[in-house]
């Protein structure tokens, strides 16, 4: 991997053979793509329905054809949301998300110049969660995990969790937490508000929730990076200090203060405004904010490239946001 290739650290892909795959092994899923044209489908699985699935997922032609297009070298790729299956019998999903993993594994394999790939997991089950992550970094060479932001409406600083993050703290896993079954969807269901600020509302609860409970200070050596520039986090971070020197509550799991945890978070760039984004670079620090699309979904953000390239920061921190740092985080430094 050259000095200057540019990283997408949040791709998502569901290959044809994946998909066969998850069909043959885990049928009780009732997995089915029903194509509506050249570009989508409607998705089927384990009772959800997502229309429109892009076709994308799966098309490598294309997918290669896009990245050259958006000026991005090298995708990080990790499965789609659909197929975190936490509200599943434990065992099955556990079964297919070694079937998405052996699958991400040797997509990687197969293009070495053009993708690398996270893991899944069956964070239902912890300990096999935890078992999992060390074999897709250790066996299948992946580079940590993709995850959802709560678990059957459990937060992640819940106690059941502990193994999965002391495993990728012995790995050092770069872990992307994405928003999955948010909250207050009662309240949320005109206007795509569900993904709108459903999103960065569930992003923003899983970044709190991780540092108050004392995780990210218990577990230095994870790289925690959060999907769609960290949802309101980076915002509020002054209350987030604020409220833990006032208040009882948010010390009791957290010794020293939130600032040391917050200013260890990652977050991607799909936040779709120059402005956004200026600011999360200024809060934060270039180092902190990794190039991100959401391939190949409809909400992605296809021209970041561009606009980062834009930006009046040095050709030093460009460098960081575009790949420099991202390198060195999934370990090809």
């Amino acid at each position: 991997m050259s000095q200057a290739q540019v990283i997408d650290i949040h791709a998502h892909v569901l290959t044809e053979a994946m998909i066969r795959s998850l069909q043959k092994e885990a049928p009780s899923i009732n997995l089915k793509i029903t194509p509506i044209d050249r570009q989508d489908a409607v998705l089927e699985i384990a009772g959800l329905v997502q229309r429109p699935f892009p076709s994308r997922a799966w098309d490598l032609e294309q997918r290669f054809s896009d990245m050259q297009a958006q000026g991005v070298d090298i995708q990080l790729v990790c499965n789609v949301p659909q197929t975190f299956l936490y509200d599943q019998d434990a065992a099955l999903t556990a079964a297919t998300a070694a079937l998405l993993n052996e699958g991400i594994a040797a997509l990687a394999r197969e293009h070495p110049g053009r993708l690398r790939g996270l893991a899944t997991l069956p964070m239902q089950a912890p300990e096999a969660a935890a078992k999992e992550l060390r074999r897709a970094m250790r066996e299948l060479g992946l580079k940590g995990a993709h995850i959802g932001s709560n678990v059957q409406g459990r937060n992640l600083d819940d106690a059941a969790f502990e193994p999965v993050w002391q495993a990728a703290d012995e790995l050092g896993a770069f872990m992307l937490v994405h928003p999955y079954n948010v909250v207050g969807r009662e309240r949320m269901k005109s206007y795509y508000l569900q993904n709108l600020i459903g999103n960065p509302l569930e992003t923003t609860i899983a970044v709190a929730s991780l540092v108050f409970g004392g995780v990210i200070e218990r577990h230095p050596g994870i790289r925690f990076c959060f999907a769609h520039g960290g949802g309101f986090a980076p915002y509020q971070a002054g209350r987030f200090r604020h409220g833990w020197k006032v208040r009882p509550e948010g010390k009791a799991q957290l010794k020293d203060g939130p600032a040391a945890s917050l200013d260890r978070l990652l977050y991607d760039t799909i936040l779709h405004g120059r402005e956004q984004l200026e600011f999360l670079i200024g809060a934060v620090g270039p180092s902190r904010v990794l190039l991100g699309t959401d391939y190949p979904f409809d909400m992605g953000q296809y021209d970041t490239v561009a606009l980062v390239g834009s930006l009046n920061i040095s050709a030093a921190d460009r460098h960081l946001i575009l790949g420099g740092a991202a390198r060195a985080l999934i370990g090809e430094a």
